[in-house]
Protein backbone atom coordinates (compact mmCIF):
# COMPACT_ATOMS: atom_id res chain seq x y z
CA UNK A 1 0.00 0.00 0.00
CA UNK A 2 1.23 3.49 -0.83
CA UNK A 3 1.94 5.98 1.59
CA UNK A 4 -0.02 8.68 2.60
CA UNK A 5 0.70 11.99 1.09
CA UNK A 6 -0.35 15.50 2.47
CA UNK A 7 0.33 18.37 1.15
CA UNK A 8 1.64 21.68 3.12
CA UNK A 9 0.67 24.96 2.42
CA UNK A 10 2.01 28.36 3.76
CA UNK A 11 -0.29 31.27 2.84
CA UNK A 12 2.62 33.69 3.79
CA UNK A 13 5.93 33.99 1.41
CA UNK A 14 6.82 36.59 4.52
CA UNK A 15 10.81 36.12 5.18
CA UNK A 16 10.42 35.33 8.98
CA UNK A 17 6.66 34.02 8.42
CA UNK A 18 4.96 33.46 12.20
CA UNK A 19 2.96 30.86 9.37
CA UNK A 20 6.11 29.30 7.77
CA UNK A 21 7.06 28.83 11.45
CA UNK A 22 3.83 27.05 11.72
CA UNK A 23 4.15 24.97 9.23
CA UNK A 24 7.15 23.92 10.09
CA UNK A 25 6.28 22.58 13.56
CA UNK A 26 3.19 20.56 11.69
CA UNK A 27 5.17 19.19 9.57
CA UNK A 28 7.63 17.53 12.26
CA UNK A 29 4.32 16.46 13.70
CA UNK A 30 3.03 15.08 10.46
CA UNK A 31 6.28 12.94 9.95
CA UNK A 32 6.31 11.56 13.55
CA UNK A 33 2.74 10.35 12.43
CA UNK A 34 4.27 7.88 9.37
CA UNK A 35 3.45 10.58 6.59
CA UNK A 36 5.29 11.85 3.71
CA UNK A 37 4.52 15.20 3.65
CA UNK A 38 5.50 18.17 0.81
CA UNK A 39 5.72 21.56 2.08
CA UNK A 40 4.58 23.89 -1.14
CA UNK A 41 5.18 27.36 -2.20
CA UNK A 42 2.99 29.61 -3.34
CA UNK A 43 5.86 31.46 -4.63
CA UNK A 44 6.27 28.64 -6.83
CA UNK A 45 3.32 29.09 -8.56
CA UNK A 46 2.71 32.88 -8.97
CA UNK A 47 -0.91 33.84 -10.88
CA UNK A 48 -2.17 36.68 -12.33
CA UNK A 49 -4.89 38.33 -9.56
CA UNK A 50 -8.00 36.45 -10.61
CA UNK A 51 -10.68 37.87 -13.35
CA UNK A 52 -12.78 35.87 -15.43
CA UNK A 53 -11.46 37.41 -18.26
CA UNK A 54 -8.20 36.27 -18.17
CA UNK A 55 -9.74 33.10 -17.89
CA UNK A 56 -11.45 33.26 -21.37
CA UNK A 57 -8.07 32.63 -22.81
CA UNK A 58 -7.27 29.41 -20.22
CA UNK A 59 -6.43 29.23 -16.85
CA UNK A 60 -2.57 29.92 -16.28
CA UNK A 61 -0.56 27.22 -16.03
CA UNK A 62 0.19 27.49 -12.53
CA UNK A 63 -3.16 27.03 -11.62
CA UNK A 64 -3.28 23.59 -13.30
CA UNK A 65 0.31 22.92 -11.57
CA UNK A 66 -0.98 23.96 -8.52
CA UNK A 67 -4.10 21.93 -8.82
CA UNK A 68 -2.17 18.65 -9.49
CA UNK A 69 -0.45 18.65 -6.78
CA UNK A 70 -2.72 19.13 -4.52
CA UNK A 71 -4.61 16.57 -6.31
CA UNK A 72 -1.31 14.00 -6.17
CA UNK A 73 -1.87 14.38 -2.61
CA UNK A 74 -4.35 12.52 -0.09
CA UNK A 75 -4.90 15.49 2.36
CA UNK A 76 -3.75 19.33 2.42
CA UNK A 77 -2.96 21.49 5.54
CA UNK A 78 -3.12 24.88 4.45
CA UNK A 79 -1.52 27.30 7.29
CA UNK A 80 -2.42 30.90 7.11
CA UNK A 81 -1.78 34.55 8.08
CA UNK A 82 -4.77 36.71 9.16
CA UNK A 83 -5.02 40.02 6.89
CA UNK A 84 -7.90 42.48 8.35
CA UNK A 85 -9.80 39.49 9.86
CA UNK A 86 -9.67 37.45 6.60
CA UNK A 87 -7.76 35.26 4.34
CA UNK A 88 -4.35 37.06 2.37
CA UNK A 89 -4.97 37.66 -0.97
CA UNK A 90 -1.83 35.49 -2.10
CA UNK A 91 -4.05 32.12 -0.59
CA UNK A 92 -7.22 32.99 -2.16
CA UNK A 93 -6.46 34.20 -5.04
CA UNK A 94 -4.54 30.72 -5.57
CA UNK A 95 -7.83 29.07 -3.85
CA UNK A 96 -9.89 30.93 -6.80
CA UNK A 97 -7.71 29.58 -9.71
CA UNK A 98 -7.32 26.18 -9.02
CA UNK A 99 -11.23 25.90 -8.67
CA UNK A 100 -11.46 27.04 -12.32
CA UNK A 101 -8.95 24.14 -13.51
CA UNK A 102 -10.77 21.18 -15.16
CA UNK A 103 -8.44 18.36 -16.46
CA UNK A 104 -10.14 15.73 -18.63
CA UNK A 105 -13.13 13.45 -17.45
CA UNK A 106 -13.67 15.57 -14.37
CA UNK A 107 -15.67 18.42 -13.16
CA UNK A 108 -14.11 21.79 -12.60
CA UNK A 109 -13.41 22.03 -8.61
CA UNK A 110 -13.22 18.05 -8.62
CA UNK A 111 -10.07 18.51 -6.39
CA UNK A 112 -11.37 20.20 -3.60
CA UNK A 113 -13.96 17.33 -3.02
CA UNK A 114 -11.72 14.34 -3.29
CA UNK A 115 -9.22 14.78 0.22
CA UNK A 116 -9.65 16.48 3.27
CA UNK A 117 -8.27 20.04 4.26
CA UNK A 118 -7.23 21.06 7.51
CA UNK A 119 -6.17 24.77 8.50
CA UNK A 120 -4.32 26.46 11.17
CA UNK A 121 -3.47 30.29 11.63
CA UNK A 122 -0.39 31.64 13.37
CA UNK A 123 -0.69 35.54 14.72
CA UNK A 124 1.22 37.64 16.86
CA UNK A 125 -2.25 38.50 18.67
CA UNK A 126 -4.75 36.80 21.17
CA UNK A 127 -7.06 35.73 18.33
CA UNK A 128 -4.23 33.43 16.59
CA UNK A 129 -6.44 34.20 13.62
CA UNK A 130 -9.35 32.49 14.15
CA UNK A 131 -11.28 35.02 12.20
CA UNK A 132 -9.54 34.21 9.18
CA UNK A 133 -9.76 30.83 9.72
CA UNK A 134 -13.50 31.45 10.07
CA UNK A 135 -13.46 32.83 6.22
CA UNK A 136 -11.05 30.61 5.04
CA UNK A 137 -13.95 27.60 5.78
CA UNK A 138 -16.27 29.17 4.01
CA UNK A 139 -14.57 30.01 1.08
CA UNK A 140 -13.21 25.82 1.10
CA UNK A 141 -17.17 24.78 2.13
CA UNK A 142 -17.84 26.81 -1.43
CA UNK A 143 -15.63 24.82 -3.00
CA UNK A 144 -17.33 22.12 -1.59
CA UNK A 145 -14.10 20.83 -0.14
CA UNK A 146 -14.10 18.87 3.28
CA UNK A 147 -12.90 20.76 6.24
CA UNK A 148 -11.79 19.30 9.08
CA UNK A 149 -13.43 20.42 12.27
CA UNK A 150 -10.02 20.59 13.97
CA UNK A 151 -8.13 23.71 13.44
CA UNK A 152 -5.61 25.76 15.14
CA UNK A 153 -5.07 29.66 16.26
CA UNK A 154 -2.14 30.39 17.50
CA UNK A 155 -1.99 33.21 19.69
CA UNK A 156 0.46 35.02 20.42
CA UNK A 157 2.47 33.78 18.30
CA UNK A 158 5.84 35.58 18.64
CA UNK A 159 6.41 33.98 21.80
CA UNK A 160 5.21 30.25 21.05
CA UNK A 161 7.86 28.44 20.46
CA UNK A 162 11.09 26.95 22.78
CA UNK A 163 14.72 27.24 21.70
CA UNK A 164 14.62 24.12 19.57
CA UNK A 165 11.42 26.34 17.80
CA UNK A 166 8.97 23.57 19.21
CA UNK A 167 5.54 24.84 20.53
CA UNK A 168 6.39 25.41 24.03
CA UNK A 169 2.38 25.24 25.62
CA UNK A 170 1.30 21.73 25.96
CA UNK A 171 -2.35 23.40 24.84
CA UNK A 172 -0.96 24.54 21.75
CA UNK A 173 0.63 21.02 20.75
CA UNK A 174 -2.28 19.05 22.03
CA UNK A 175 -4.43 20.89 19.14
CA UNK A 176 -1.67 20.78 16.69
CA UNK A 177 -1.32 16.51 17.30
CA UNK A 178 -5.34 16.18 16.86
CA UNK A 179 -5.93 18.25 14.20
CA UNK A 180 -2.36 16.23 12.57
CA UNK A 181 -4.22 12.88 13.50
CA UNK A 182 -7.40 13.79 12.33
CA UNK A 183 -6.29 15.24 9.47
CA UNK A 184 -4.33 11.60 8.70
CA UNK A 185 -7.20 9.64 9.72
CA UNK A 186 -9.91 11.08 7.40
CA UNK A 187 -7.00 11.20 4.31
CA UNK A 188 -6.12 7.65 5.17
CA UNK A 189 -10.39 7.02 4.83
CA UNK A 190 -10.41 8.69 2.02
CA UNK A 191 -8.07 7.20 -0.08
Amino acid sequence: MSALKILVIPGSLRSGSLNARLAAVAIDELVRADVEVTLLSLGDFPLPIYDGDLETSGVPKHAVNLKRMIGAHHGVLLVTPEYNSSLPPLLKNAIDWVSRVQDAHETRGEVFRGRPFAIAAASGGRLGGSRCLQALRLVLSACRALVIPNRLALSFANDAYDETDRLKHAADREVLSAMVRRLVDVAQQMK
